[in-house]
């Protein structure tokens, strides 16, 4: 038997995909330095789980995966194509209509809208306490103006965004 080379530190990020969850599981399993019963004991599985899953004839949850990469006291992050770890949205009580529904994600909360942010303000409406903005060509540019305002020594030689 060949004995298994280390993962070079200058490797890319590997995607996590179906083809890949096999190998994830046997790494973890061997971090751990546990055998496939122990590991299923330890995550609350049949042995034959574990069996399936490191060979890739059953792909986990992501409660079972979580459970997994926990066992190594390693864990699951997002991150976009640079390698930036992406942080889940914050939910708090101003995030929530007045039936405890959520604002849609793909809209920018706005939680002190001021007069000429509202558009009942022309008919004399009251402005509620918080609103979003639905036109998504006003909202990239306002996002790219005001990155472009805090970001000033990474965008200190680009020309302004034109202002909204």
């Amino acid at each position: 038997m060949t004995p298994v080379e280390p993962p070079d530190d200058d490797e890319p990020l590997a995607r996590l995909e179906p083809s890949t969850l096999p190998g994830l599981v046997r790494r973890v399993r061997r971090l751990a330095d546990l055998s496939q019963r122990e590991l299923a004991a330890r995550i609350g599985v049949s042995h034959s789980t574990v069996s399936r899953l490191e060979a890739g004839r059953l792909v986990p949850s992501i409660a079972t995966l979580l459970r997994i990469v926990d066992v190594a006291e390693l864990m699951l992050v997002v991150t976009n194509a640079d390698g930036k770890v992406i942080a889940p949205m914050r939910v708090w009580d101003e995030t929530r209509d007045g039936g405890e529904k959520m604002f849609p994600a793909h809209l920018d909360l706005v939680l002190d809208p001021v007069a000429d942010d509202w558009w009942a303000s022309s008919y004399g409406l009251a402005k509620p306490p918080e609103t979003y903005h639905r036109n998504r060509v006003w909202r990239d540019a306002k996002r790219r103006r005001s990155t472009w305002e805090v970001r000033v020594k990474q965008f200190r030689h680009d020309p302004p965004p034109p202002k909204v």
